[in-house]
């Protein structure tokens, strides 16, 4: 689902205004687990969620769906998010980026999903000393593998706290950027066969699409790199020194899903050219021929032109053989030209010159 943002100009600061066509969440997805236990539940009240929060350990709240502004205050009330942030949940255009609050952090990302085209979905998270909340567009994501590596006991996640949490979160979506890009590397290789061995207006089309594709990822990953920078200099209490060291991971990830992307880019401007030189051969060879027949046809029609003007006296048309002999004629210059022609490489063969 592509939301747009249609917040009236001079609105207040902090309204929130839902998405056009934003999903309308049909339940809060929440998991409260420690080091020895775990508790996931949908919760269809924002009251029920603040009675889970009051036991010890972490609390990860997702929410699928912002169209419903009211639960979306309910929670900022909740959890004491800044109006300002949540106005930016809400606001599905934004790039990614990290804002500090004094009691929480606020992070966007961009998610990747590739169906029958690529689309990039915003991911909207809030870090506090024992939650995160986390905020998408649609249903559907690449976070499975963290709820099951919560539902297992003796898990490393389950023994570090929100910050760990967060971090696991930002490098699934991270990581899912490669998968994407394999498919997208698949798609080129067959593009640069396609343009070499059978270009067509398809071809150029497919081209198209795949730059817009890189570039959307390329608007994608460059302010994510500078967010998780952000979160290795932010002296935020929130974050440990443990953790910052995986979001070193996270960065090195980033730099090298944006050396793919411009690779990719190269290969595909690329693209273009090949084409554009593909189709030009196959104009010149269709010129050859054309040209080749029309040499050919040069001195035959010559000939007919000849014997078929309309004088009286023409001195071979009362011989006996000079039906014979014109069509002997033609058949020889034919031949003779096809061989000339052939031995100048003209037809694929020969010596060329």
């Amino acid at each position: 689902m592509c939301a747009k943002h249609h917040k009236m100009p001079g609105t207040a600061p902090g309204t929130l205004v839902a998405p056009k066509g934003a999903l309308t969440p049909k339940a809060v997805h929440v998991i409260h687990y420690g080091q020895d236990s775990v508790a996931e539940a949908d919760i269809a009240s924002v009251e029920e969620l603040a009675r889970l929060r009051n036991g010890k350990g972490v609390v990860w709240v997702n929410v699928d769906g912002l169209g419903d502004v009211e639960l979306l205050g309910k929670l900022g009330q909740l959890f004491d998010l800044h109006p300002l942030a949540l106005e930016d949940v809400v606001s599905v255009h934004q790039r990614p980026k990290v804002d500090e609050y004094e009691d929480n952090l606020y992070l966007v990302v961009r998610m990747l999903h590739y169906e029958a085209e690529l689309r990039t979905e915003q991911v909207s998270l809030f870090l506090g000393k024992d939650f995160v909340l986390t905020f998408q567009e649609d249903v559907g994501d690449c976070l499975d593998p963290i709820r099951e590596r919560l539902r297992k006991e003796g898990g490393q996640l389950r023994r570090r706290g929100a910050d760990y949490l967060m971090y696991a979160i930002v490098d699934a979506i991270i990581d899912h950027h490669f998968p994407v890009l394999e498919r997208l590397g698949e798609q080129v290789e067959e593009l640069e066969d396609e343009a070499l061995e059978r270009p067509s207006q398809r071809t150029m089309a497919r081209v198209h699409q795949a730059k817009r594709e890189l570039l959307s990822l390329r608007r994608s990953i460059w302010p994510l790199r500078e967010a998780v920078n952000a979160l290795l200099r932010t002296e935020s209490p929130l974050i440990s020194k443990n953790t910052r060291l995986y979001l070193r991971d996270c960065y090195d990830h980033t730099v090298r899903i944006l050396d793919m992307v411009e690779t990719h880019r190269e290969l595909v401007g690329d693209l273009t050219d090949m084409y554009l030189s593909s189709m030009s051969n196959r104009m010149n060879q269709v010129m050859k021929v054309l040209t080749v027949i029309a040499t050919i046809f040069m001195p035959l029609t010559f000939l007919a032109g000849v014997y078929g003007m309309n004088f009286r006296h023409l001195p071979e048309v009362e011989w006996r053989w000079g039906y014979l002999a014109f069509w002997l004629a033609i058949v020889i210059v034919t031949l003779l030209m096809l061989w000339l022609f052939r031995r100048k490489g003209w037809l694929g063969g020969g010596r060329g010159q």
